[in-house]
């Protein structure tokens, strides 16, 4: 129960201090903040995903403690009270057109490109036939709890430094730092994968080439054979690893 607990208090304080100190602050400092944040949310979308989500907290969190300052500016009579109800309506009225316009952002089609006609599609040359790709779900284990199933039979622990970051050391000598107690095996054993302290990626290490890839952003979705696939985030497509290297994730 404690755990939870923890967790809870964990992620609410530091949001509940930032909204406290917006309703200290002068209106309109925390207008120039929250303005920064919603750059801030525009411009590392698809590029940090992890700064750009803590944006989009500080967005919903600071906007209350604004609408505070905004109505102890204006003398806290009922008359400031409806102007920061309007406030409110107007800022969370824009706040959720901007995560659905950055959660459903559509790739348009570059200038000058023409759609093909029909007729050129019937004579256009078959390409290789499609693969299926079917991914074997990942075999998470809580490192936490102790007892890691290696496939390769070795000795494996994990050491907690709190605040959800802690230490993987293996048999053969190696350790992997910053991780969280989340983790899980290659279907073979060759891959061993950890999410990054706070979920905000995944570590890999190929143990077979003894290479340690950390990958911010990434999530991992579930392996083809003994190669992992990872995606963007919950609702992202899967690509390969090679995939992933090749966009300079690594």
């Amino acid at each position: 129960m404690a755990g939870p607990v923890a967790r809870w208090l964990a992620r609410t304080l530091p949001a509940a201090s930032w909204a406290v100190l917006l309703a200290l602050s002068p209106w309109w400092a925390g207008l120039l903040l929250l303005l920064l944040l919603a750059l801030g949310a525009v411009m590392f979308d698809r590029r940090i995903a992890s700064y750009a989500t803590l944006c989009r907290h500080g967005l919903r969190w600071g906007l209350p403690g604004l609408l505070f300052a905004l109505q102890r500016a204006l003398g806290s009579d009922l008359l400031a009270w409806g102007a920061a109800l309007l406030g409110a309506l107007v800022g969370f009225s824009l706040l959720v057109l901007l995560e659905s316009l950055l959660d459903h952002r559509v790739r348009r089609m570059p200038a000058g490109r023409m759609t093909p006609e029909w007729s050129e599609l019937a004579l256009a040359p078959v390409g290789p036939p499609a693969r299926i790709i079917e991914l074997a779900r990942a075999s998470w284990q809580d490192a936490a709890a102790g007892n890691l199933a290696d496939p390769a039979g070795a000795a494996v622990r994990y050491e907690a430094h709190g605040g959800g970051r802690g230490r993987y050391v293996f048999a053969q000598g190696r350790s992997i730092e910053r991780a969280g107690p989340r983790c899980c095996f290659g279907p073979g054993g060759r891959w061993f994968a950890a999410c990054q302290a706070g979920r905000r990626g995944t570590v890999l290490w190929d143990r077979q080439a003894d290479r340690i890839h950390r990958l911010a952003g990434w999530a991992l979705s579930g392996w083809e054979g003994e190669q992992p696939w990872l995606a963007r985030g919950s609702d992202g497509v899967p690509v390969s690893l090679h995939e992933v290297l090749g966009r300079g994730r690594s």
